[in-house]
C-alpha cells in the first residue's frame, strides 16, 4: 500500500487517536489563565475543535510544499507584482511592511495531488491547531507511530515568538519588540476570539507587553500608535479590511502608510498573495510564461491550481452555463463568506454575484474522514491549511465539516490535527 492509499484507508477507518481532554485541558487553561477556560470554550465554542486527527501521506505534503515554493517564486518577480499592485488599492503599494505572519494556503487533497483552493494572509487558528495537537493519544502501538503529526507547543511557541519579532526587525533593525496589538473589528465577537487570548499569554510569557482591541481604541500622537495610552510597536493585523479602507480604519490606515507600527500582515502582502484574482494568474501557464516564471514553478502551479477566471458581463452566459462544475468565490473574500456552490446558484444571487468583485474556480472536491457518533458513520468533508512564514509550512492543520463551505457547526467538526504517515 502506497503513502497516499494509507492515509486514505485510515481516514476511512482509523479511530485509535483522538484528543486527549484532559491534556488539552491543562494545557488551554494554562494558557487561557483561568481554570474551567476550557470547559467554557466547549459550552460556547462546541464545534470549534474537532476530537480527531486527519491522516496525511508525506508525498502530499511534499507537494503542498512545492506550490508553496512555485508561488514565492512567481511573488518575487517584478512583472508579476507591477500586474497584481497595479489593481490593488495604493495603501498596498505605498505601505510595504515585512512579509507577513500567518499566511494560510488551503489545499483539497486528490488522488492528482494537493489542490490550491485558496491562500489567506491572516489566517486564524494555529495556536488552537497546535493545542489540539499537542494533545492527541493513541491507543495502540501500530498507529503511535503516525505521533510525528503531534506538535511540541513549547517549540512551536517559541517558533512563533521568533516569527513576530523578525517581522518587527525587518523594519526597525536592532530595536526591541516590547508591546504587540492584536486588532480585530469587534474581538468580543469574534468566533476565534479565545485565539486572541492565547495570543495575549504568548506574547507576555515572552516577556512582550500585548492587548486586544478593535479599531476604535487607536490614536495617532508624535508619530507613534497608541491603544489605553501605550505606544504599539506592532500590529498583529486580523481584520478582514485588508485595504483598511473603513472609516472606521482610518487611524490605523494613516498608521499603516506613515509607519508609526509595524503592520503584519499588512495590505501588501494580502494584494499579492491573498487576492483571488491572482489565482486566474497562477493558473495560466502563458500568463506565467510572460512574468518570467521558471518552467518547473509553471508545471508545478498548472497541475495544483485549479482553473480560475474572473467574472464579468462578458462571461456571464458562458459561466452561467457551467456552473454546475464551478465554485464562486468574492475576490477579497475571506471565510467562506459570500461562496457559491454553482450547482445551488440562483437566478438571485447570480445577479449579485455579476454586480460584484468574483472569480469562478473550477470545483475541486475536498477531502473525506469518516468518523463513528454514537455507533453511526458519519463522512466529514476537509479542507487543510498549511501555516506557511517565508515560504516554509510551520504548522499543519485541517477543518472538518459538512455543508457547502467550511464552518464550525458540524458536530464532530472543527479544527482537527493532522497526522503524517511514517517514514518509510
Amino acid at each position: 500500500m502506497n503513502d497516499g492509499s494509507l492515509a486514505d484507508a485510515l481516514n476511512r477507518s482509523c479511530h485509535c487517536i483522538n484528543v486527549d481532554r484532559g491534556a488539552l485541558q491543562r494545557s488551554l487553561d494554562a494558557r487561557l489563565g483561568a481554570p474551567g477556560a476550557y470547559l467554557r470554550l466547549r459550552d460556547t465554542h462546541a464545534n470549534l475543535l474537532a476530537d480527531e486527527p486527519v491522516f496525511i501521506a508525506r508525498e502530499h505534503i511534499a507537494g503542498m510544499q512545492d506550490v508553496v515554493d512555485a508561488i514565492e517564486r512567481v511573488v518575487a518577480l517584478p512583472a508579476f507584482r507591477d500586474t497584481v499592485l497595479a489593481r490593488a488599492p495604493d495603501i498596498a503599494r505605498t505601505a510595504t511592511g515585512p512579509h507577513g505572519v500567518f499566511f494560510g494556503y488551503d489545499f483539497h487533497l486528490t488522488n492528482d495531488g494537493p489542490r490550491l483552493i485558496e491562500v489567506n494572509t491572516n489566517a486564524g487558528g494555529a495556536l488552537l491547531v497546535m493545542h489540539v495537537a499537542g494533545a492527541q493519544q493513541a491507543c495502540c502501538r501500530e498507529v503511535r507511530q503516525f505521533a510525528a503529526g503531534a506538535v511540541d507547543p513549547g517549540d512551536l511557541e517559541e517558533t512563533f515568538v521568533r516569527m513576530f519579532r523578525r517581522e518587527f526587525d525587518a523594519v526597525r533593525p536592532g530595536r526591541e519588540l516590547r508591546r504587540v496589538a492584536i486588532v480585530d473589528e469587534d474581538p468580543e465577537a469574534q468566533y476565534l476570539g479565545p485565539e486572541f487570548e492565547l495570543f495575549r499569554d504568548l506574547f507576555a510569557a515572552h516577556d512582550i507587553d500585548a492587548l486586544i482591541a478593535p479599531p476604535g481604541d487607536f490614536r495617532l500622537a508624535n508619530g507613534a500608535l497608541l491603544a489605553g495610552g501605550r505606544v504599539v510597536d506592532l500590529v498583529y493585523n486580523r481584520l478582514t479590511d485588508f485595504y483598511l479602507q473603513a472609516p472606521a480604519n482610518d487611524t490605523l490606515a494613516a498608521a499603516c502608510r506613515n509607519g508609526a507600527a509595524v503592520f503584519t500582515p499588512g495590505p501588501q502582502a494580502h494584494a499579492l498573495y491573498a487576492n483571488k484574482r491572482n489565482l486566474a494568474l497562477l493558473c495560466d501557464a502563458d500568463a506565467l510564461h510572460g512574468f518570467g516564471a521558471p518552467q518547473d514553478a509553471i508545471r508545478t502551479l498548472a497541475a495544483a491550481v485549479p482553473r480560475t477566471e474572473c467574472v464579468h458581463s462578458g462571461s456571464a452566459d458562458d459561466l452561467w452555463a457551467r456552473r454546475r462544475q464551478l465554485y464562486f468565490k468574492p475576490s477579497a473574500g475571506f471565510g467562506s463568506r459570500g461562496t457559491y456552490r454553482g450547482a445551488k446558484l440562483t437566478r438571485k444571487t447570480w445577479a449579485s454575484i455579476l454586480e460584484a468583485d468574483y472569480v469562478a474556480q473550477e470545483f475541486v472536491p475536498p477531502g473525506e474522514r469518516l468518523l463513528i457518533e454514537g455507533g453511526a458513520r458519519r463522512s466529514m468533508k476537509v479542507d487543510v491549511r498549511c501555516y506557511v512564514y517565508r515560504g516554509r509550512i510551520q504548522l499543519l492543520g485541517a477543518r472538518m465539516y459538512r455543508g457547502q463551505t467550511t464552518n464550525f457547526r458540524t458536530g464532530g467538526g472543527g479544527l482537527a490535527a493532522v497526522f503524517t504517515t511514517p517514514s518509510s
